[in-house]
């Protein structure tokens, strides 16, 4: 399911009740300052903001790779090839550890 319409209307649904709170705000201060309305106008702003942020948090497109047990298994069989034809162990593992690493980009 691709998330990426309902984000933007999301994110332009917050844009416009920002906009309008802002609107509320300066209308509600000139009409005499009415605490209640003020509160109630800043509350829909904070609500909103909160929302946008999940929204946004739980729609990010980041995904880890997943973890291929063949691919994991052919790595190690070569790394015992090398460690059968004379090469360090140790420093053959610390290759393929810096190759994960590399690849992550750490």
């Amino acid at each position: 399911m691709d998330r990426r319409p309902i984000i933007r209307l999301i994110r332009t649904a917050s844009a416009v009740i920002f906009v309008a709170s802002i609107a509320g705000l300066i209308i509600s201060s000139i009409n005499g300052n009415n605490e209640g309305w003020v509160l109630s106008i800043g509350m829909v702003s904070a609500i909103t903001a909160i929302i946008l942020v999940v929204a946004s948090a739980v729609a990010s497109t980041t995904r880890h790779p997943d973890f291929s047990d063949v691919l994991a298994e052919t790595i190690e069989d070569r790394i015992q090839r090398l460690v059968a034809a004379g090469a360090d162990e140790a420093e053959v593992r610390e290759i393929a550890r810096m190759s994960v690493k590399l690849g992550r980009g750490l």
